[in-house]
């Protein structure tokens, strides 16, 4: 009788085990750059007044600088005239480029 009854509770741990989550995907840190050197400097003037969206998070992901350094070189490039601005939001900042919108 006593073996009856331990029989469903044998077969039912099983269906009873707790789901296993998945831990969720790790994002490797970036390694970006934290100084300005002469040739991103160079690679900064040259390439981002080319760009048709300018913001920090566009220059992040293209040039692999941190967020800061894209602050001081949309500050330095809009200073200059190479780029105008389009948005100004406490969060983004978006720019275009200066011959593209003075030319509409």
């Amino acid at each position: 009788m006593a073996k009856a009854k331990a029989a469903p509770t044998s077969s039912g741990g099983k269906a009873a085990k707790k789901k296993k989550w998945s831990k969720g995907k790790v994002k490797d840190k970036a390694q970006h750059a934290v100084t300005l050197d002469k040739t991103l400097y160079d690679r900064i003037i040259k390439e981002v007044p080319t760009f048709r969206m300018i913001s920090q998070s566009s220059l992040i992901e293209r040039l692999k600088i941190n967020g800061s350094l894209a602050r001081v070189a949309i500050r330095h490039l809009e200073k200059e005239g190479q780029i105008k601005r389009v948005v100004h939001h406490s969060a983004q900042l978006v720019y275009t480029r200066a011959t593209a919108s003075s030319a509409e």
